[in-house]
């Protein structure tokens, strides 16, 4: 039983500056927070950092990606040399170098910042819980359970609820947010990561989970060692004829279900990353060699462990459709998600 709890249970007020527990232990977390629902144009995610202080204050740093102020892809300056990159057409085992792409705004710092108070408890099954109250301007709580890795290097927190987002990850550790690996040592990795994710498209949000993440199949770049890049040489599911490549997609005479990846390291003093995807279909139907059109672009957040070791990471998609004709936004496609071997 929690201090805190204990004088509650006595009628006692706490001290004024008590020491909260901080969530297993742990005052630095990645966060993905996505509020996704069937039917609304309205969605968002949020993708950051909370940081925990034993004295009951949280503070988050957050990028906010939302329909309603849809935000352009961004340019990151990074193109894939010819080590890992190709300039031609049909290849089955190299990306097109194409310049990499991300979301807008995940160039910068995060936009947002809020502070609020949280506390810990432990429930009748065990299991601890941190409850978090947001001092804004309208109310937002949001509660998650606490489970650690058996060597307590690093803490997950799996959503109970939220008043505003419907959907989130979060890990911890005592690392710092300026700690991260290189890709290198993420190519290295020995472990399975798997990614669960929800996403919205076109009115309807789904979710998927346990599908193996092949970080060991991409290709380090010799000049830009900052990227990786990976061609998935066909997909059953994705790239197809009915699916936006009616001349060339699955299906086709063509057949060409290949994707495209991406995956760049955004910051060497900070925790980002940024997945970059889409079917060469796509680009073919188009006449184009790098695709322009609604490409899928996710920045992520590196999980690490006290120690510093790599576990994967959280992330948010935030693909919003580049143009106003139509109903654009029936074509965004937003998500929130993790890659971990911490599931």
């Amino acid at each position: 039983m929690s201090l805190g709890l204990l004088l509650a249970l006595l009628g006692i007020a706490p001290p004024a500056n008590a020491a909260v527990e901080l969530p297993g232990g742990k005052k630095n977390f990645v966060v993905s927070l996505g509020s996704l629902r069937d039917g609304s144009r309205e969605n968002w995610t949020r993708l950051g950092t909370y940081a925990f202080d034993a004295n009951g204050t949280v503070t988050a740093r957050t990028y906010l990606w939302n329909q309603k102020t849809p935000v352009a892809r961004e340019k990151t300056g990074t193109t894939p040399d010819l080590s890992c990159a190709t300039n031609a057409n049909d290849s089955r085992t190299h990306v097109r170098r194409c310049e990499t792409l991300t979301a807008g705004g995940f160039k910068g710092a995060p936009a947002e910042t809020r502070t609020g108070t949280y506390t810990t408890r432990t429930d009748a099954s065990g299991v601890q819980l941190v409850h978090i109250t947001w001092q804004i301007g309208q109310a937002w709580s949001e509660q998650w359970a606490v489970t650690l890795t058996p060597d307590r290097t690093l803490a997950r927190l799996d959503y109970r609820f939220n008043t505003l987002a419907t959907h989130g990850y979060a890990y911890g550790s005592n690392a710092e947010f300026t700690t991260r690996r290189a890709m290198s040592s993420v190519l290295a990795f020995p472990g399975t990561l798997k990614q669960d994710i929800t996403s919205w498209a076109k009115d309807k949000v789904g979710t998927s989970t346990g599908q193996t993440f092949q970080h060991r199949q991409f290709r380090m770049c010799t000049t830009a060692t900052h990227c990786l890049t990976y061609v998935q040489p066909s997909s059953t599911a994705a790239c197809q004829k009915t699916g936006g490549c009616p001349n060339y997609g699955g299906g086709t005479t063509a057949d060409v279900t290949s994707i495209q990846y991406h995956l760049l390291k955004m910051s060497s003093y900070d925790r980002r990353d940024s997945l970059w995807h889409w079917c060469t279909c796509l680009a073919m139907e188009r006449n184009e060699f790098c695709y322009t059109g609604n490409s899928h672009v996710k920045p992520m957040l590196q999980i690490i462990d006290d120690n510093g070791n790599f576990h994967g990471w959280v992330g948010a998609e935030a693909s919003f459709y580049p143009s106003s004709a139509g109903e654009p936004r029936y074509s965004d496609m937003l998500a929130t998600f993790r890659i971990t071997t911490f599931r």
